[in-house]
């Protein structure tokens, strides 16, 4: 059978999926991964094949309109879930022209999207095929959905809806610990990191003689938009007498290099590097905190987006972090939370009774026949 996959457009979002698409290749079947042109090398670099669908980034989504009119980000909370979806749907949009065309020669049985992956469903109706939406982080994406619905009108009444229509399997992978109370029903998966590899270097697979701080703005951080904040971050920690590590994409790493010297940066896989950490600092990006709740480690979450604050507050009230806004983070403020994390036990304890939680949950694999009995419905 074949089983198509569409993540977001950052890699953290293919990352999210690439765990389960490997499964279902191993089970036997084809797959294909459909996302932006400039998430092919995340992709194809994952060993999943892909396809583009779209020849935009996701910042011509977030900054412009269908006709190229600029768009203002809102900051308060209640306005950037809606705005948030209008532009992963705006995305859809783009990219389903092609979607409907790929799927005329390579007809998939399944599609499965991601949390936001607005296309998925509008595909799969037009083909009458199952839809599974998978969640690649513990955000929940109620307002999301609202603002997608709004913006993705004309296409819905083609279809003849009048809303998304509702997957026939939802994954989540968030831990019942954290997970909301509200929460529409779902099947649980455990979170297995699907990013991009690369050559190790020995230093990187144990602890060293020094606390480990792994200070990180993600998988699709830019100079542009981080270096600041990662340099401010490393200045501010560097004080604990901590071996401080970021892993970042080069063009950003090398950056860092030159202001920072001596400290450890560059690609370093976080799944490998977080298991060898005493806390992890960082944007409240969803792979970042998953991996982290994963490997047992305390978090210091400063969210990059007011959208990000719910399920960062959950890790907190739960024990297991700290959040600062970004505005309260001042060098003062981030090194005495870094110093309660590192040195209150707590923190650790329950970080690792979440990362228990999750390695109880079923694996990807365990999954694939509940796909195959979906994919397989309609063949019947």
């Amino acid at each position: 059978m074949k089983f198509l996959f569409i993540p977001g457009g950052s890699p953290a979002t293919v990352f999210g999926l690439v765990p389960l698409a490997r499964a279902v290749h191993n089970a036997g079947h084809e797959i294909l991964m459909a996302s932006t042109k400039d998430m092919m090398p995340s992709v194809t670099g994952t060993g999943v094949p892909g396809v583009a669908v779209t020849p935009h980034d996701i910042w011509r989504f977030i900054t412009q309109d269908r006709e190229g009119n600029a768009k203002e980000i809102p900051m308060d909370l209640e306005s950037q879930g809606p705005f948030v979806g209008r532009w992963f749907a705006q995305m859809a949009a783009d990219g389903l022209p092609a979607l409907r065309e790929i799927s005329t020669t390579w007809r998939p049985d399944l599609v499965v999207g991601g949390s936001m992956s607005y296309a998925a469903p509008l595909l799969a109706a037009h083909l009458g095929i199952p839809y599974v939406r998978q969640a690649w982080d513990t955000d929940e994406s109620n307002a999301q959905d609202r603002g997608a619905e709004l913006e993705l009108a004309p296409e819905l009444r083609e279809l003849g809806l009048d809303r998304l229509p509702e997957p026939d399997l939802r994954i989540e992978i968030c831990p019942p610990s954290l997970t909301p109370p509200d929460a529409p029903p779902a099947e649980l998966m455990r979170w297995r990191p699907g990013n991009l590899q690369r050559e190790l270097e020995p230093w990187m697979l144990t602890r060293g003689e020094r606390r480990r701080v792994c200070v990180t703005s993600g998988s699709r951080a830019t100079p542009e938009r981080n270096l600041a904040f990662l340099r401010d971050l490393v200045r501010n920690i560097a004080p604990l007498d901590v071996e401080i590590v970021v892993p970042a994409p080069e063009s950003l790493a090398a950056g860092l290099r030159a202001e920072l010297p001596g400290v450890r940066t560059g690609w370093i896989p976080l799944d490998v590097l977080a298991p060898t950490c005493d806390l992890v600092v960082h944007h409240a990006g969803g792979s970042t905190t998953v991996t982290s709740l994963d490997a047992g480690v305390p978090q210091l979450i400063i969210p990059e987006a007011v959208v990000f604050d719910a399920p960062a507050n959950r890790i907190a009230d739960y024990g297991a972090a700290l959040v600062l806004p970004p505005g309260d983070a001042t060098p003062e403020r981030v090194a005495e939370a870094c110093e309660r994390l590192l040195s209150e036990p707590s923190f650790t304890d329950r970080a690792r009774e979440l990362s228990q939680e999750i390695a109880r949950l079923p694996l990807p694999p365990e999954m694939v026949p509940r796909l195959e009995k979906l994919a397989g419905r309609d063949q019947h």
